[in-house]
């Protein structure tokens, strides 16, 4: 029964929490209708800014507040002008006098003006002369104008003028749709600078002798110092005190009262609103020291009934409000959530446009099934003959014979014909005799099949290029899909949450006494991660990678190490430390080279490329002849493949690229050699593409092997295929890779090959740039010291990456 009771009770109260959360929301709405839609909050404004008046006589504030209503909500204007002048009323009939007159003034020099463009120039202007000329006139009814009357004329009129651009800045700030998600430094100040100037409207409103400006002022301290922290408390309270002790000279200490509040409530935040109340007292109990002792409970009541209103305020509407101020946990999250957004449309686009490519790609493919190749070569057939029959058989008077009644013979013997002559040989004998018999105009026929033969094969060739092209662009469109596509996969990968290795990190750091102040987990990929810190030392000695690396390794289960590190030079600074992953293998590479004659531009060129997902690139291109135009050429051969390569196309849809850019940018007879060898560190295979170029050299041991391949240099003809040979390395391999200099220059060795390998076999050194070194200086000593053409080589030396520091077991607890 009990269980029974309890069940039903917890349910009526869920009912109850709902309904009251409805109500709560439905209440919100309406007040958000009436204060922000409908303008009562204006209208509110308008009156307490009409009441609005320092140095006892000088009141800015109404008639800029107009004006920006003016420019911003016109159809408000009319009622925010009943609203102004109720409140002037309010303080005094001479007082509402100035606010009639100035603000009639304002509205007929903004109406006759009203079709001007740049409103925004002359509106201030407006408000300096319908703030000076009213209040000129009732001085000069009353009597003659003092000194100290025609300052405060000008100041009133130069305040005016000045708020009104604060304002135009602040009132955007209260509107029902607001689309900036950040509030400026700037746009904060205006604000707080209106939040005074309605305060101001306050003075003389007391609940048991408690002032309600001064209630209001410390409340809003609190709330933007618990929001913003010391900086903007401080700011806060420096602004409003200054206001208000401009309304009322008593308050002037209540300055420093809520300069000190908003700065000592701003350092206690952490302590949420308990702390942030805290110092308020504080503050409030400091001050009241200079104060008279009549005050001091006055001011004690003030700062207690802020502060209960403080503790009322609900959580929701402070983080409404935190999530337009810079450096708030709220304002951090709005914009990881807009960046998200931003991603995923980024992501979405690229893989439309991905898409678009691989539909192109489709439709330049030809691929066709071979059952059709039959077809094309019979009806190909057709053509050729349907030629040669009209230029010799329709005007013979066999032709119903030979193309009627003996359709399939006829056929047949030509077609026996046609392919001896297509595959470049003397027509058979005896297929020769057989058409002899069957043709009375044997010879005319076999002489017009000789001559339709040879446009027959240059047809046949150029649809062959048209579909080698056609292939060809399909495979660059579809090179270009795989890129786009891969990087909207990495586009919506970034900052991917992982929050059990992020936990785990944290808590292992902490164990280890190590303070983190930031983690940024950008991959987690295998091979590929990127992670940031943020942390704090009093002195730093590598504990990066000496201790967090090697913790890392342990809890990824992969080799990480410190990319990148930023130490502060100051005790207990923030180092930031940037983590990857560590390659499997590293290529330490040498390179030698050497111009012909000993000159200075050599027409090789090379080029060593850090491409991403841990590959490593070396490439060599010979440019046609020596000198400076064969340097231009492989220069820009190695300069399009470093930059096509770097996008992620595969290497040989890359190379057709390269070579058909060479192939039709000049008329000129130039061409490139290239040599390209790209090593995957995470295994240490290699990939060879030999385009033109002499073979390379594996050195492993005291056994060398040969790699090479068969491909025309680029710029030769625009189609080809691209042989590509690969080859596993082992830790300890070097790789050499030469131009065709080193092979064709040693002089009187007869097999050069053995000579070469026989040379490697022998070095006593496995340095990369010690062993090029060599293979050049050993090719040049053959010759005499005579450098007889352009000599370039390469020497990679593969090896296991074997990191400075091993593996840290992760901390567990024991009691676990």
């Amino acid at each position: 029964m009990i269980n029974t009771i309890s069940g039903a009770e917890s349910k009526a109260l869920g009912v109850n929490q709902g309904l009251v959360e409805k109500l709560r929301i439905k209440f919100s709405a309406q007040m958000k209708t009436w204060l922000l839609e409908k303008g009562w909050l204006f209208f509110l404004v308008g009156f307490l800014l009409g009441r609005a008046v320092i140095l006892s006589v000088v009141s800015p504030f109404a008639v800029a507040f107009l004006a920006a209503i003016w420019l911003i909500h016109r159809e408000k204007a009319a009622k925010v002008m009943l609203s102004i002048l109720a409140g002037a009323l309010s303080f005094s009939v001479t007082h509402g006098i100035f606010m009639t007159l100035a603000m009639i003034l304002f509205v007929f020099l903004a109406g006759i003006f009203k079709h001007v463009n740049k409103q925004q120039i002359l509106i201030p202007l407006f408000v300096f002369i319908a703030t000076a000329a009213p209040r000129l006139f009732l001085y000069s009814f009353w009597g003659q104008l003092s000194s100290y009357e025609w300052m405060l004329l000008s100041v009133e009129g130069v305040l005016g003028t000045v708020l009104v651009l604060i304002f135009m800045q602040s009132i955007p700030l209260l509107s029902p749709q607001r689309f900036k998600p950040t509030l400026k430094n700037e746009e904060i100040v205006c604000l707080i600078i209106l939040l005074a100037s309605i305060l101001t409207g306050t003075i003389g409103w007391e609940v048991y002798n408690a002032s309600v400006e001064q209630i209001f002022s410390r409340y809003f301290v609190m709330l933007l110092a618990f929001v913003g922290g010391a900086a903007i408390g401080s700011t806060v309270g420096v602004v409003a005190g200054l206001i208000l002790s401009l309304a009322n000279v008593a308050n002037l200490y209540q300055m420093s009262l809520l300069a000190f509040s908003g700065l000592l409530g701003g350092l206690l935040k952490e302590g949420n609103k308990i702390g942030v109340s805290i110092g308020l007292m504080v503050g409030t109990f400091l001050v009241a020291i200079y104060a008279d002792v009549a005050g001091i409970i006055p001011s004690i009541i003030e700062t207690s009934i802020a502060i209960f209103l403080f503790l009322m305020t609900p959580s929701s509407w402070i983080k409404k409000l935190s999530r337009y101020i810079p450096g708030t946990e709220e304002h951090t999250n709005e914009q990881e959530q807009y960046l998200q957004k931003v991603r995923n449309v980024t992501a979405k686009r690229v893989e439309q446009f991905s898409d678009v490519f691989q539909a192109l790609s489709k439709s330049f493919s030809a691929a066709e099934e071979a059952k059709e190749d039959a077809i094309k070569a019979r009806r190909e057939t057709d053509y050729f003959l349907s030629q040669v029959t009209e230029r010799t058989c329709q005007s013979c008077f066999m032709k119903e014979r030979c193309w009627e009644q003996q359709f399939d013979k006829t056929y047949a013997l030509m077609e026996d014909i046609k392919g001896d002559l297509e595959s470049g040989n003397e027509p058979n004998r005896k297929a020769i005799r057989a058409f002899e018999n069957h043709c009375v105009k044997s010879k005319k026929v076999l002489d017009t099949m000789n001559e339709e033969i040879s446009f027959f094969e240059a047809n046949k060739k150029l649809k062959k290029q048209v579909m080698e092209s056609k292939r060809f662009v399909a495979d660059q469109l579809q090179g270009v899909s795989h890129v786009m596509d891969d990087f909207a996969n990495e586009i919506l990968k970034e900052r991917k949450h992982h929050e059990k290795q992020e936990m785990q990190i944290m808590n292992t750091l902490k164990n280890m006494g190590i303070a983190l102040e930031k983690l940024d987990i950008y991959r987690l990929e295998k091979g590929n991660v990127d992670l940031e810190m943020t942390l704090s030392f009093y002195d730093y000695h590598g504990e990066g990678s000496k201790l967090i690396a090697p913790v890392l390794s342990d809890i990824l289960n992969e080799m990480i190490i410190v990319k990148k590190e930023e130490v502060s030079p100051f005790p207990n600074g923030y180092c930031q430390l940037v983590f990857g992953s560590a390659k499997e293998y590293v290529v330490d590479t040498g390179i030698a080279n050497a111009a012909k004659g000993g000159g200075l531009i050599s027409g090789d060129s090379y080029r060593t490329i850090e491409l991403g997902e841990g590959k490593y690139a070396m490439a060599i291109s010979d440019g046609m002849g020596n000198g400076q135009r064969a340097n231009e050429e492989s220069e820009e051969t190695l300069r399009l493949l470093q930059q096509i390569l770097q996008t992620g196309i595969p290497e040989s849809v890359a190379i057709k690229s390269i070579n058909s850019i060479l192939s039709l940018r000049t008329t000129d007879e130039m061409y490139a050699t290239l040599d390209l060898a790209v090593i995957n560190l995470h295994n240490a295979f290699v990939r060879f593409l030999k385009i033109g170029s002499t073979p390379s050299l594996i050195k492993r041991g005291n056994e060398i092997m040969k790699v090479e391949a068969s491909n025309l240099p680029m710029g030769i003809i625009q189609e080809f295929d691209v042989d590509i040979v690969g080859e596993q390395l082992k830790s300890g391999d070097i790789l050499i890779m030469m131009s065709d200099g080193i092979l064709d220059g040693p002089k009187h060795i007869e097999n050069i090959d053995v000579w070469l390998k026989r040379k490697v076999r022998n070095m006593q050194t496995d340095d990369p740039q010690e062993m090029a070194d060599l293979i050049l200086e050993e090719v040049v000593r053959t010759r005499a010291g005579a450098i007889e053409d352009d000599m370039t080589v390469v020497v990679a030396k593969v090896t296991k990456n074997s990191p400075q520091w091993t593996s840290i077991p992760v901390y567990t607890d024991q009691a676990q």
